[in-house]
């Protein structure tokens, strides 16, 4: 029976029971956790390292207040990362192919850049909605198309990092098909077609940690408007 190419992206599960808790939670038992010894071994120093040049990178153009969420904009980057490189994987399942998933990451973290903006700086938060030097008769229609602007975020946030990620695998799928259907009527064809694939392998892991780091980067430009 010939498997639909969408089929990549439904939530796996055994025993009627989704396994989408199991991809979502296999990250963090992943991580190397840092010993209590002074020295550390390669792997946690390139972690740390790591972890430590994004952290400050993220938090330069925050102010004091953005910094508490320091903690939280690096773990999610560890997280979006681990999760779109195990996709890569074979038979494994990429969790944030989901837009569910994606939309239940970005509506929270978006929402609450919104509330601590509204609650520390109404008159600058409610200010982004109307441009300084706006003609009286354009107001109304400024107002209402920085607020549609203003709920679509959220939505760019989620679809962005959907869009990537299953166009990159369906795209990998259709390649990897053509080399096998290729292969035995045309091998030279099928060997350069696998070419393609390969390189087109080293730009989709390019793409899963380009997409991490820009959901994150993003967030924190909604937080610098809000602090």
């Amino acid at each position: 029976m010939m498997m639909s190419f969408f089929d990549q992206f439904a939530s796996p599960s055994f025993l009627g029971i989704p396994l989408i808790a199991v991809a979502i939670a296999l990250p963090w038992v992943l991580f190397p956790t840092p010993p209590s010894r002074w020295v550390n071994n390669r792997l946690i120093t390139v972690q740390t390292w790591f972890i430590n040049r994004f952290t400050n990178q993220l938090m330069m153009p925050l102010n004091v207040g953005g910094h508490k969420w320091a903690l939280l904009l690096a773990s999610l980057m560890m997280f979006l990362i681990t999760i779109n490189m195990l996709g890569l994987l074979p038979y494994t399942f990429t969790p944030t192919t989901q837009l569910s998933l994606n939309m239940g990451l970005a509506v929270p973290l978006w929402l609450a850049t919104v509330i601590i903006g509204m609650r520390n700086q109404p008159t600058v938060a409610l200010g982004h909605l109307l441009p300084e030097g706006t003609p009286l008769p354009l107001i109304p229609v400024l107002i209402i198309i920085e607020t549609i602007s203003l709920f679509i975020r959220p939505l760019a946030l989620g679809v962005r990092l959907t869009a990537n990620l299953t166009a990159g695998h369906l795209l990998i799928q259709l390649i990897a098909t053509a080399v096998f259907v290729l292969l035995p009527m045309m091998p030279t064809v099928a060997i350069l077609t696998a070419a393609v694939l390969f390189l087109l392998t080293l730009l989709e892991v390019a793409v899963a940690m380009i997409q991490a780091y820009v959901f994150v980067l993003l967030l924190s430009l909604y937080l610098q408007e809000n602090v």
